[in-house]
């Protein structure tokens, strides 16, 4: 009962969040005109928040896995995230714009908590077995989100004024702190939490970062024989022999307790470090590296597929506004989807759902660049959301699967601002294309689907010919490997 509570109050918390941020971006548009009189003003304010999130997904992903209480570095981000929407709506118009495109930079440095930073603690909460399950719905917090926030931002926009927007979005944001402050803690060797019992470090465990040694074990400051004298039934040490020559003297009480005082917390590496170890971990570990390469591509066919929407809205559905509304089907697509998949998670391998995707998507994109009647371009939306939707779910199955406990706040984090990265490349690219030809922006984005399923062929081929093991088994902490070895 109290592990089906904790996975409600995660997946809650994690829509309402994700839900925020999704409004966010649409609300700053429309306030960021409308309180300084430039049209420019709102896309940068969602360009800082964007390249700073993009950022700094590894670097708050370090963080995390060095937190005892990762819950808690997850409410200050929601927190101080909520809290600097809302100083970008006291500014503006009020402060140069420099300032306030910095602080909107600041915000986004704490975007990743909203999204892989919140997914990597979902082992910790789901029930045994269950994992895979929780792990398509919280898929569908993203599809939920994508779906809500933007359409939120617009019904509260028109009835109460853009500034209620940007506020709804931080409150929605500030609601799902306490849900990120109750999750639990990182688990020790002897069941409890590591800095919430007190326990040391566990056999084998690898903390903050640190490779896993042998177990550590703290030592009372003063032996316990020299407290209480040997036990009851015990022999006394006998008395020396005068003709074995010199006895060793009596042992220093002290010196036991510096060699535990000295051993006790192995010095943490350095934040650069941890990041180097977290993409060493994605490098080698070949089904991991595989999930992201292609991932990241698709993204960026997904990115530009978005960047095109309005124009294909105008085209072909009497106004660019309309393009909202193929947003709006493919994320109730992918939602519908996910949700099928959490009744059945088991149904197929997330590789293989990740590598069919970008078929799906392939043939959607091309449905696209071809599109005549508003029927098939409807249907083509229909077919991109089934193709993301199962995609986001398979790519988390595999982060969770793949990833070590150590290093998963950073993988997941690090994962995220790649495919960022890949969908803002791909919005720009498509810009570019799009003034040109737009049937041909669009076949480009389907040629991205293609490399990405081609990109996962070739490194399933490579990894089948070096006889590569398909697992981070080698990157897990062992108790048995001596630190060096």
């Amino acid at each position: 009962m109290r592990k089906r509570y904790a996975v409600g109050s995660a997946l809650t918390g994690a829509a309402l969040a994700r839900a925020g941020d999704e409004m966010s971006g649409p609300a700053l548009l429309v306030a960021g005109p409308v309180f300084t009189g430039s049209a420019s003003t709102g896309p940068a304010l969602l360009a800082a928040i964007t390249i700073a999130a993009a950022v700094g997904g590894p670097l708050f992903g370090v963080l995390l896995d060095r937190s005892a209480r990762p819950g808690r570095l997850l409410a200050g981000a929601l927190a101080g995230y909520a809290a600097a929407l809302a100083v970008v709506l006291a500014a503006l118009g009020h402060v140069p714009l420099v300032v306030t495109v910095l602080v909107a930079l600041g915000a986004g440095l704490l975007g990743p908590a909203l999204s892989g930073g919140w997914t990597a603690q979902l082992p910790r909460v789901a029930p045994p077995g269950l994992l895979p399950r929780v792990t398509a719905l919280d898929a569908m917090t993203f599809n939920a989100a994508s779906l809500a926030g933007p359409a939120l931002a617009g019904l509260v926009a028109g009835a109460a004024g853009t500034s209620a927007g940007v506020l709804v979005a931080a409150a929605l944001i500030l609601v799902a702190v306490p849900c990120a402050y109750g999750l639990p803690g990182v688990a020790c060797g002897g069941g409890g939490f590591v800095g919430a019992s007190g326990c040391g470090l566990a056999a084998g465990a690898s903390v903050r970062g640190v490779p896993a040694g042998p177990s550590v074990r703290t030592q009372p400051a003063v032996p316990r024989s020299l407290e209480s004298g040997p036990p009851t039934g015990a022999q006394s040490d006998p008395e020396p022999d005068p003709q074995s020559g010199p006895q060793p003297g009596p042992r220093d009480p002290d010196r036991p307790a510096r060699r535990a005082t000295s051993r006790r917390s192995p010095a943490a590496p350095s934040v650069l470090a941890g990041l180097a170890a977290g993409f060493r971990a994605v490098r080698h570990t070949p089904s991991l590296a595989r999930a992201t390469v292609t991932s990241v591509v698709s993204c960026t066919g997904q990115g530009m597929l978005t960047a095109c929407s309005p124009l294909l809205g105008a085209r072909f559905l009497g106004d660019a506004r309309h393009g909202v509304l193929l947003l709006t089907v493919v994320a109730a697509s992918a939602l519908l989807a996910n949700a099928a998949l959490a009744r059945r998670p088991g149904l197929l391998r997330p590789d293989t759902v990740l590598v069919c995707s970008t078929a799906v998507l392939a043939v959607a994109l091309l449905m696209t660049a071809a599109a005549g009647p508003p029927a098939l371009l409807l249907g083509a939306a229909v077919l991109v959301g089934l193709g993301e939707g199962p995609q986001l779910t398979a790519l988390f199955a595999v982060r969770h699967r793949e990833a070590p406990e150590h290093l998963r706040g950073q993988i997941f984090t690090t994962g995220a601002s790649l495919k960022i990265t890949g969908f803002a490349l791909g919005a720009s690219l498509a810009g570019t294309l799009a003034a040109r030809s737009q049937a041909g922006a669009l076949l480009a984005a389907a040629a991205f689907q293609v490399l990405a399923g081609l990109l996962f062929l070739g490194c399933t081929l490579l990894m089948c010919r070096t006889g590569t093991r398909t697992t981070s088994a080698a990157l897990r902490p062992s108790p048995r490997r001596a630190p060096g070895s």
